[in-house]
């Protein structure tokens, strides 16, 4: 592996991060249920993550404005144009295989 500086490998990370962001909101047809049920993890976990990270840095921020960062829009606007109802086996599944923080 190159040896990067902790300043590079940040930089790269936060560039990765903001692609997967930028994929996300592209994507807006796959459901945060099918990433939870497949990847373990959904926008609202990074929403979360983003949101701990700022807090703990001593920024305070909410979950809306962590979700805004995440969906590029307010989650409600974002939920109304995108998100459809799942089904009972998607939800079962979700429920079955759910984190404890989620």
């Amino acid at each position: 592996m190159t040896d990067l500086t902790e300043t590079e490998q940040r930089d790269f990370e936060a560039a990765a991060f903001r692609r997967l962001v930028q994929h996300l909101r592209e994507r807006a047809d796959v459901q945060n249920i099918d990433m939870m049920n497949l990847a373990g993890f959904c926008r609202n976990c990074l929403s979360n993550w983003y949101r701990d990270a700022a807090n703990a840095a001593g920024h305070d921020m909410s979950k809306d404005e962590s979700r805004e960062i995440i969906y590029g829009m307010p989650y409600a606007e974002w939920q109304a144009k995108h998100q459809t109802e799942a089904s009972d086996a998607k939800k079962a599944a979700f429920e079955q295989n759910r984190p404890k923080d989620h």
